[in-house]
Order: structure tokens, then sequence, then C-alpha cells
């Protein structure tokens, strides 16, 4: 399992979410809390690509040893990518979070919205 890390340039949701935008795109995965908290990943149900997400809602599961919980949206979009390696290896969830285990790309509908999240301290002061 990866250490524990909050990367900075990342923005953070409170429900344990990253996102990491690149123009009108933006990468999402799950913080190296959540995996914590998850334990070992079994399985990501990968969302359908073209379909759309919004910021503050469910936009799939992730199974774990433990658990099965739901993915909240950091920000609105299109899906316009997938991480299906995460089909074959859903362990890469608690290993690197934040590279191998991104789960999906979205092109932002409202690019406003990521003034709502949280940088990496204001993410950091949550957790305590």
């Amino acid at each position: 399992m990866a250490d524990a890390s909050y990367p900075e340039g990342l923005l953070y949701h409170p429900e344990h979410d990253w996102a990491q935008i690149d123009g009108d795109v933006a990468t999402f995965g799950i913080t190296w809390f959540a995996q914590d908290a998850l334990g070992e990943v079994v399985f990501f149900e990968a969302p359908a690509v073209g379909s759309t997400v919004t910021a503050g809602e469910p936009y799939t599961e992730v199974e774990s040893v433990k658990a099965v919980s739901d993915v909240i949206a950091p920000l609105s979009g299109e899906v316009v990518e997938v991480n299906e390696a995460l089909g074959d290896t859903p362990e890469a969830v608690n290993e690197d979070p934040y590279g191998a285990g991104w789960m999906v790309k979205v092109r932002l509908s409202d690019p406003a919205e990521k003034d709502a999240l949280l940088d990496r301290d204001a993410y950091v002061a949550t957790l305590s």
C-alpha cells in the first residue's frame, strides 16, 4: 500500500476524491485516506465513456474487502476516458492512488465548480 500523501496541485472534494485539471479535462480518483479506509480494493466498476457525472453525486463504485463504496464526482461533465487497467489491476488504487489508480477523465461542463473544491492544506485539515 502507498504511503500517506496528498499532492500539491490537486483539488480535493470533502468526500475524499481528487481532481487534476488540465485545460477542460479533469482526471478523478480517490485520495490516500479513502483507499486506506476502504482497505484492499478488489473491483472498480468503470462508468461508460460518454456518460455524464454531477459534482457531489456518485458516479461509480469501488468494492474492497471491507465494503462497496460510492465514488463521488468532484466536478461535473462528460466521461471521456476510463482507466480500463483497473479492471485487471484494481489494487492500483491502493498502490498508486494519484497515478496508476486514477479512475476517469471528464470534460468539464462548468469549470467554475473547481472554486468549491479544497486545496491540499484545506483537505488535510479536514482529516484531523
